[in-house]
C-alpha cells in the first residue's frame, strides 16, 4: 500500500486535531485524485470532484464509528461522487482534444503516461482506458488500485454496494473489454495504418467510443492485417503491480496546498469545540476550507479562521453551500424574528415612453411551498406566489399568519423543542403534517445524533400526524450516513416515518444543476422508497466567486427544478429558500414586498 496515515491518525483527526485532519487530507489526496481521473476520464470537473469528495469526508468525519474503515468509508465516498458527477453530465460528454493540441495536464491518461513514464503495454493499457464506457470506467479506476496494491477486493466490494460474487464478475467484464481496448490502440497506431480500417473510421470523430471500440475490434478479427493486435498481451495485472498512485498536478497542489499550512483551530460561538466541522482548520485551498467549514458566518477576526453558526442566528440569513449539497443558516424557533423592510433605493422617473410591467399570473400548486421568515409582505407575498403551503422552522405561525389557502406546516425544531407544551401546539396548529427536526446533522442547527432523534421520535408520532424525517443538510443518499442510520433505527424499533424531508444547495449554476438537485431526489427516493419532501432548496455559492447566480440562472434553475419535481409523483412537497428578499436575502429570495418578486420570484410565481 501507498505510505497512508495510520488508524492513530484518523482517530486524532476524528477527535479533532487540526495537523492530524492536515496529514490525512495529504495522505489520502493521490488516492482519491487517482479514482476519480481515471474514473471521469477526459473530463474537465476531476479536480472539482476530488475537492467535492475530500470535503464531505472532512464533513462527516466526526461520525465514523470505525477509524480502521477510513479507507474503505473514503472509497465509497468517492465513487458516489463520481456516479453524481456521472448524472449531472449524461447527455453532454465531452470531446478529447486532439493529441497533437491537446495538453498532458489537463488529461488524466496523458498525465498519468508523463508523471508514471510509462511505455510500451503499460502506455497501452493506460491509453485504452478512454475506449471504456462510464461503469467500466468506474470499476477499472478501482480495480487497477487493487492491481497496484493500493486497495483491496473487500474495498471494492464496499464501495460498489454489490456482493463479492457480483464484483467479481463485473471485473471480469471490465477487463474483457480492456483487452479489447488495448487492442484497439494497437491497431489504430500501427504502422503503416491499415487500409480497410481507415476506410471503417472515416465517420468516425476521434473521440474514443464504446460503440467505436466494439465496431473497430470487429475489424480487427477478421482482418489480417490487424489482427495480430491481439496477440502477445501481457496480463493487465502484471503491468498495473506494484504501479504507484498518479501524482497530483501543480495545478490542483495550487488549489489544494496541503501540508506545511497554516493549521488553525476554531471553536465554537460557546468557546468549545463541538463538532468537527466547527472545531478545525486544515491548510487546504481557501475555496476548500471555506466550504468545510463555513457552516455558518465567519467570525469578524483576521487573526484566525473561526467559523461557527450562533444560536439563534441572525434577523436575516446567512447562507454556506458545500460542493452541490449543503446547508444555509436558518430561522431558529428560539430567535425573535425582526421585521426587515427592504432598504430605499433611488431609480429613475419613467419615461413617457416605458412600457407597463409585465403582470405574471400566478400558478397555484399543493406542492409548491416557501421557507418564511419575517418581514412586512409575508402574507400579501404568500397569496402572490401561489403557494400550497408555507413553514418557518417553529411549532406555530403567531408572528407570521398566512393568508386563508395557504396551509402552514409546522415543525419541531429540535432536541429543546421535543416538550410536551411545543409538540401539543405544533398539533394544534397542523392541518395534517409535522415536520422532524431541522438539520440535525449540522452543530448549528438541531445537532442531535441518531440516538438523540430516535429517543425523542416516540412523543412526536404520539401526535398522530403524518411525520416527516429530520432533515439533513447533505448526504441523505449516503449509506451509512446519518439520514441512514435514523432510518435504519426507527424501521428497527417499528417507528412511523411517512415521508422523507430533503435541504439541497448547489454551487454549480450552470444548466447542469438542475440534473445535480434531481438526480440526488431521485437518489434519496431510490434509498427509502418514501415520498419527498424538499423543505429547503436553491443555488448559493459560499466557497468562491460569484456566490450567487444570476438572475438568468436563477430563473432556469427555478423552471427546470420545478418542472421536475411537479413530474415526480413521488415529490409532496417542495419550499424554496426562502421568501423574503429583504436585508442579506435579496440575492436569493423571492419577494421584496407583499407584491413585487424578483426574477426568481417571478419564475418561482409562474411555476407549478
Amino acid at each position: 500500500m501507498a505510505d497512508q496515515p495510520d488508524i492513530a491518525t484518523v482517530v486524532a483527526a476524528r477527535a479533532g486535531d487540526p495537523a492530524a485532519v492536515d496529514r490525512l487530507v495529504a495522505g489520502y489526496l493521490p488516492l482519491v485524485y487517482t479514482i476519480v481521473g481515471r474514473a471521469l476520464e477526459g473530463h474537465a470537473d476531476v479536480d472539482d470532484v476530488v475537492q467535492e469528495v475530500m470535503l464531505r469526508v472532512l464533513r462527516n468525519l466526526g461520525d465514523l464509528r470505525e477509524p480502521e474503515s477510513f479507507r474503505s468509508w473514503l472509497v465509497a465516498i468517492t465513487v458516489r461522487q463520481v456516479r453524481e458527477r456521472y448524472r449531472s453530465r449524461r447527455g453532454a460528454p465531452e470531446a478529447l482534444l486532439h493529441e497533437d493540441v491537446r495538453d498532458p495536464g489537463a488529461d488524466f491518461t496523458d498525465l498519468a503516461i508523463t508523471r508514471l513514464e510509462l511505455s510500451g503495454q503499460r502506455r497501452e493499457t493506460a491509453e485504452a482506458t478512454r475506449w471504456l464506457d462510464e461503469d467500466s470506467r468506474e470499476l477499472l479506476s478501482l480495480w487497477w488500485l487493487e492491481a497496484s496494491g493500493e486497495l483491496t477486493r473487500d474495498e471494492i466490494v464496499e464501495a460498489t454496494e454489490v456482493t463479492r460474487q457480483h464484483a467479481a464478475v463485473r471485473i471480469q467484464r471490465m477487463k474483457g473489454q480492456l483487452e479489447t481496448a488495448r487492442a484497439v490502440v494497437r491497431a489504430l497506431a500501427a504502422q503503416p495504418p491499415c487500409a480497410e480500417l481507415r476506410l471503417v473510421t472515416v465517420p468516425w470523430d476521434g473521440t474514443p467510443s464504446a460503440l467505436w471500440r466494439k465496431r473497430i475490434a470487429r475489424h480487427t478479427r477478421d482482418c489480417s492485417y490487424c489482427s495480430p493486435a491481439w496477440h502477445n498481451l501481457v496480463a493487465a495485472e502484471r503491468l498495473l503491480a506494484g504501479m504507484a498512485l498518479v501524482p497530483i498536478p501543480a495545478a490542483m497542489g495550487g488549489k489544494l496546498a496541503i501540508g506545511g499550512g497554516s493549521v488553525v483551530a476554531a471553536k465554537t460561538a460557546t468557546g468549545s469545540g463541538a463538532h468537527l466541522a466547527a472545531k478545525i482548520g486544515f491548510s487546504v485551498s481557501q475555496k476548500v476550507l471555506t466550504a468545510a467549514l463555513a457552516t455558518t458566518a465567519v467570525a469578524g477576526t483576521a487573526a484566525a479562521v473561526v467559523v461557527y453558526r450562533a444560536d439563534p442566528p441572525p434577523a436575516t440569513p446567512t447562507a454556506a453551500v458545500l460542493a452541490t449539497q449543503s446547508a444555509a443558516p436558518r430561522r431558529t424557533p428560539s430567535a425573535t424574528p425582526a421585521t426587515t423592510s427592504p432598504s430605499p433605493s433611488l431609480s429613475p422617473s419613467p419615461s413617457k415612453t416605458s412600457k407597463k410591467p409585465v403582470v405574471i399570473a400566478a400558478k397555484a400548486s399543493r406542492k409548491k411551498g416557501v421557507g418564511v421568515w419575517e418581514f412586512s409582505g409575508v402574507k400579501g407575498a404568500l397569496a402572490d406566489v401561489g403557494a400550497g403551503w408555507y413553514y418557518n422552522w417553529a411549532a406555530n405561525n403567531d408572528s407570521m399568519p398566512g393568508p386563508s389557502g395557504v396551509e402552514f406546516v409546522p415543525m419541531i425544531w429540535g432536541k429543546a423543542n421535543a416538550t410536551d407544551t411545543t409538540i401539543a401546539q405544533a398539533k394544534k396548529e397542523s392541518d395534517g403534517e409535522l415536520l422532524g427536526f431541522n438539520e440535525p446533522d449540522m452543530s448549528g442547527q438541531a445537532n442531535m445524533s441518531v440516538e438523540d432523534a430516535l429517543a425523542a421520535w416516540p412523543k412526536l408520532q404520539a401526535t398522530g400526524l403524518r411525520l416527516g424525517s429530520p432533515a439533513v443538510a447533505y448526504g441523505g443518499d449516503t449509506a451509512g450516513g446519518w439520514l441512514d442510520r435514523f432510518m435504519s433505527g426507527a424501521k428497527d424499533k417499528g417507528y412511523q416515518v411517512d415521508f422523507i424531508t430533503l435541504h439541497w444547495y448547489g454551487s454549480d449554476f450552470s444548466d447542469a444543476a438542475v440534473e445535480q438537485f434531481l438526480g440526488y431526489v431521485d437518489a434519496v427516493h431510490q434509498r427509502y422508497d418514501k415520498p419527498i419532501w424538499i423543505t429547503e432548496y436553491g443555488l448559493m455559492n459560499f466557497s468562491g466567486s460569484p456566490k450567487y447566480p444570476s438572475d438568468a440562472q436563477k430563473v432556469a434553475f427555478i423552471t427546470g427544478s420545478t418542472k421536475g419535481m411537479q413530474s415526480r409523483s413521488f415529490v409532496e412537497r417542495y419550499a424554496w429558500f426562502g421568501l423574503p428578499a429583504v436585508g442579506d436575502s435579496v440575492d436569493f429570495g423571492l419577494y421584496k414586498d407583499g407584491d413585487s418578486p424578483t426574477a426568481a420570484g417571478q419564475a418561482y410565481k409562474a411555476a407549478g
